[in-house]
């Protein structure tokens, strides 16, 4: 029996609170279950903007760091100055930023950032804009990243450093002006992260603390780094980081991401490229740097064009095929073992960004308690974390949360930050919340069956309905579209450049004319949902292979239907990992984990049926009274996701059948709390 929930917490969980507050163990106020963390939250927020302990900051550039194997590694190193200029040489905490954007950028940005008064203006003209009545909200969104705190978290943060904090910002090997080839996370870059926290703590200037920061790539490489336990990294404080990156971003259900990967590996193997001009001009010039990036000027984009143009799977070359094989170097260092990890840790997550598959599972995986980890997930895309913090009702700016993160952990500050969630959410269709653990405990997994009924609220291929009884017999057919171009899954896989416009990322209706819709019927009250979805196809194909995504929306009475989770899978990469895959009491998945291994590939009987499970990442919603819940099912998803080029020629884009059988049902496994009324 579950006890009732106030503002997240249990009945059990106060009344513990209220026995440690009569004993008289608590001496500072407690976090409430408030996003914003109440009276802490103002003062963690008061304390970050607080005049600086130190009034400059003097900066160290391109510091030679020399790995194991002699590679150079180069780094800007930010000190704090007291108020006659001199460079303080109190031994400090230190914070490690590992980057493949090149030091450069952020240098950029932190001036940007620096110069006085700029960053108060623009953010708060920016936490004021607006264009959502033109159909631009999701520009708004994009643009509140800055006062919500993001910018100073993706380079260096000169509040923290003039707080008492050196700050180390390093060209991961093979960007910048580091030395070596770009590895992406591999084995070598793994140690090389390990190596740079050893070298901070034996600094003079440091005093053997060493915490992480930093976004998206710098966050991955944090849990990474947290995974192998150095002595001296005591927290980390990772924004929007990946773990199972394959099935995050890179080949989400076996099907490139597209919109995403390319472009990436194109930005960063073009700032690789930039010389050190400063060097050039003394003299000083790397010429190891040049020759390295000689050896290897366009990393890994060799992959995606044999991915593009291999023509069958006979011919794919044995680069490509490691891609395929669970044992390759390559994809072991793109699979982490959060569970390895034992430093306290701040997950941000959004839940439409390309690595939200990892980010609740991240938290979930760490073997520390509630506090010591903490999961902030908001409804945001890759490029604007923490866009709409800092205001009343939201969790205070990242930058705050930053600061008191590391004080917290590196200092010894009893700033009451342990107290904060331990789990933050953004609930879609609602609006923040704290809670105890995610998926939300007072949930239930149910089935809903897609039948043929048409519910009569959709433009579609086909509207059919969501229903507690199986139903049928009927074939329903869908072909391959265009108008995933304008979706939320687009939004997601362009890291949010294409959410600016509110008709494609925050309505549906367009991508939903490709696709079979099936809509429930109105909730009579709040209805949660948390956690993963699964959808069961029973699927019937005309060739060899095939191609499906589905996503979950919410209805609301005028007819927007909005996305709340999505996936994705390639029919012939079907087969499920039974050891990580996770099931609901009744046995149903909830997230069938897909092997997506060439040695696993199941190519289909054209004509014969074939059951497919297809996970979409986790969620957290409330579907209002009178909204609906309703599945959306595809056979393309461009640019989301793009199969590899020999098993979109298998399939060669035809039309594709769901079978609505009574004996062999099609359904949605839903995380459902409350009395929705069906």
């Amino acid at each position: 029996m579950r006890l009732r929930k106030i503002r997240g917490r249990t009945l059990g969980a106060l009344a513990l609170l209220a026995t440690a507050v009569t004993v008289g163990a608590l001496v500072r106020p407690l976090a409430t279950a408030e996003p914003d963390a109440g009276a802490l939250g103002a003062g963690w927020t008061a304390t970050a903007d607080a005049p600086p302990q130190y009034p400059g900051v003097h900066i160290d550039w391109d510091v030679p760091i020399t790995m194991s194997d002699g590679t150079v590694l180069k780094a800007n190193v930010y000190r704090p100055m007291d108020a006659a200029g001199h460079i303080v040489d109190t031994p400090l905490p230190t914070i490690v930023n590992l980057t493949p954007y090149t030091k450069l950028v952020s240098m950029i940005a932190d001036s940007a950032l620096s110069i006085p008064g700029l960053s108060d203006t623009l953010s708060g003209f920016l936490q004021g804009f607006d264009l959502s009545g033109v159909g631009l909200g999701g520009l708004s969104d994009l643009v509140k990243t800055l006062p919500g705190g993001a910018g100073r978290v993706f380079t260096a943060d000169r509040k923290l450093i003039q707080s008492g904090y050196t700050q180390v910002v390093a060209d991961v090997r093979g960007t910048g002006f580091s030395e070596g080839v770009w590895q992406v996370f591999q084995e070598r870059e793994q140690r090389d992260s390990v190596e740079v926290i050893d070298w901070a703590a034996q600094q003079p200037w440091s005093d053997g603390k060493v915490g992480m920061s930093g976004i998206s790539y710098s966050a991955i490489n944090q849990v990474q780094a947290a995974e192998q336990q150095p002595a001296a990294l005591k927290a980390i404080f990772p924004v929007e980081p990946g773990s199972d990156l394959v099935r995050d971003v890179l080949a989400t259900g076996g099907a490139l991401g597209f919109g995403f990967i390319p472009p990436w590996l194109l930005g960063v193997d073009s700032l690789k490229l930039v010389p050190d001009l400063t060097a050039l001009v003394s003299g000083g010039f790397d010429f190891k740097w040049l020759a390295d990036r000689l050896q290897s000027p366009f990393t890994f984009f060799d992959y995606i064009i044999q991915a593009l143009t291999i023509q069958s799977v006979p011919e794919i070359p044995d680069n490509l095929r490691s891609l395929l094989e669970p044992d390759s170097s390559l994809r072991a260092g793109w699979l982490g073992h959060p569970d390895r990890v034992r430093v306290p840790t701040m997950v941000y997550g959004g839940w439409h960004d390309i690595f939200t598959y990892s980010e609740p599972r991240i938290y979930n995986a760490i073997p520390l308690p509630p506090g010591q980890k903490q999961l902030i997930m908001g409804d945001t895309y890759h490029a604007d974390p923490g866009s709409g913090f800092g205001v009343a009702g939201a969790p205070p700016r990242l930058d705050v949360l930053q600061r008191a993160w590391f004080d917290k952990w590196l200092k010894g500050i009893d700033n009451g930050i342990d107290t904060y969630g331990p789990v933050t959410l953004f609930q879609q269709g609602g609006g923040w919340t704290t809670t105890g653990e995610f998926p939300r405990a007072d949930v239930d997994y149910r089935r809903m069956y897609l039948s043929g009924a048409p519910s009569g609220t959709a433009t579609s291929v086909y509207d059919g309905s969501l229903s507690t009884e199986p139903a049928g017999p009927q074939r329903l057919t869908v072909g391959p579209g265009v108008m995933s171009l304008c979706s939320r899954d687009t939004a997601q896989i362009t890291a949010g450049v294409t959410a600016v416009l509110d008709a494609c990322a925050k309505d549906a209706r367009p991508m939903e004319l490709n696709g079979l819709t099936f809509t429930g019927q109105p909730v009579a009250a709040p209805t949660l949902i948390s956690g993963p979805v699964s959808l069961h196809l029973n699927t019937v194909l005309d060739a060899t292979d095939g191609y499906w995504s589905a996503t979950l929306n919410d209805v609301a009475p005028d007819g927007r239907s909005t996305v709340l989770t999505s996936g994705q899978l390639t029919a012939s990469l079907r087969k499920v990992d039974e050891d990580k895959a996770t099931r609901s009491p009744n046995g149903d998945y909830t997230d069938p984990y897909p092997v997506l291994t060439l040695a696993d590939r199941e190519p289909l009987v054209p004509g014969q049926p074939t059951t497919v499970d297809l996970g979409l990442t986790a969620t957290d919603a409330v579907l209002q009274p009178g909204h609906r819940l309703r599945v959306d099912v595809f056979a393309f998803n461009f640019p989301r996701g793009l199969p590899l080029r020999p098993l979109l020629n298998e399939s060669q884009l035809l039309p594709q059948h769901l079978d609505l059988d009574p004996n062999a049902p099609s359904w949605v496994n839903v995380p459902i709390g409350g009395t929705p009324g069906w």
